[in-house]
């Protein structure tokens, strides 16, 4: 399995990462997506370090906190041998200090997720969203000193908007606080909004981009097609309300395109979506997802190989959009020569 440094970071991550939300199965949205026990989760995580995947990424909120407590009891004995990426911030809990990034919160909430994961430190601690009523230097400077307590190694965000991240930056330099070097973010063939204003950011910034739900929330499975109704055992049937929202004849454009490639290829349509993801600036590991054994193996495959140029600039031109302002005068050439776009963005 290919590495790639996570960000500006010196932390070597596979191009693959594995999210393990499949694990506990508690609550309407995690037992949808679902409910994988810590004997499954062995076998899983066994065929994940045999392929070079060692980064596992999990959540305080999934399943209550289930996932993180199977998580660490599937890698018991071996954790040396892994990565593990948390999460947290959204509430878990009923108090008014059981949500946020607060000093008070984020002190017990690491605690809690060393405790149900077994491990003495977490290699990666993202914060699962920005909060608005928490100053950021009260979170950096907490985070800062669980870096320098040796309960977290490195620092990461998830659904940041660009200000919030930038902001949080500035005062991390101007401070002298450990820097965030992870940006955990819906990417996708049907998703592509990180590209506007967070890819660039990232870019110049040394943030490496963590993806999750490559596959459109299940939309890019190869088990959805125009005309017909969404397959029984899709999680859209439960999940759908959660879902980032895709025009629909954007997603079968997409899904024409994909299926012209996977009869070229031979590669199936899953394959073909992360792989388009794995050649994109600035990702350092996709999440990958799977409820059984063949889904997981399936998904590996996506990595050691690589679509042609003109695969991939049909891919990019079927999943395009018009940029929302004000990036859309790129593509106009107006505004180039003085604000040329840092990296191919919106339309390929």
């Amino acid at each position: 399995m290919e590495t790639r440094f996570l960000g500006a970071s010196g932390l070597k991550v596979p191009a693959l990462g594995f999210g393990v939300g499949t694990f506990g199965g508690k609550g309407p949205l995690f037992s949808a997506w679902g409910n994988t026990d810590v004997e499954e989760a062995r076998r899983l995580i066994d065929i994940c370090l045999d392929a070079g995947v060692n980064f596992f990424d999990t959540a305080d909120v999934y399943s209550d906190g289930a996932s993180e407590e199977i998580l660490g009891a599937a890698l018991k004995g071996r954790r040396d041998q892994a990565i593990i990426s948390t999460k947290t911030a959204l509430r878990l809990g009923d108090g008014p200090n059981d949500v946020g990034a607060s000093r008070s919160r984020l002190l017990k909430a690491v605690d809690a997720s060393l405790r149900r994961l077994g491990t003495g430190y977490i290699d990666l601690l993202q914060l699962h969203a920005f909060d608005a009523h928490t100053p950021i230097e009260e979170t950096l400077s907490t985070l800062d000193g669980l870096v320098k307590a040796g309960k977290i190694r490195y620092l990461g965000v998830s659904n940041f908007s660009g200000w919030q991240l930038m902001k949080s930056l500035a005062i991390a330099d101007r401070r002298g606080y450990s820097r965030y070097v992870a940006n955990q973010v819906y990417y996708s063939l049907v998703g592509r909004d990180y590209e506007w204003e967070l890819m660039p950011l990232d870019r110049e910034e040394g943030i490496g981009a963590v993806v999750w739900s490559p596959l459109g929330w299940g939309r890019l499975t190869g088990k959805i097609r125009r005309g017909q109704p969404l397959p029984p055992g899709s999680r859209l049937h439960d999940t759908a309300g959660f879902a980032p929202p895709v025009d629909e004849e954007r997603l079968y454009r997409v899904i024409d395109v994909l299926d012209e490639i996977a009869a070229e290829t031979g590669k199936a349509v899953p394959q073909i979506a992360l792989n388009w993801l794995l050649q994109r600036p600035t990702v350092s590991t996709v999440l990958i997802g799977a409820r059984n054994e063949q889904q997981l193996r399936q998904n590996l495959d996506a990595a050691g190989w690589s679509l042609d140029a003109a695969q991939v600039a049909r891919l990019d031109a079927a999943s395009a959009v018009v940029p929302p302002y004000p990036y859309y005068p790129y593509w106009n050439g107006m505004f180039t020569e003085l604000n040329p776009p840092p990296v191919p963005v919106g339309l390929g």
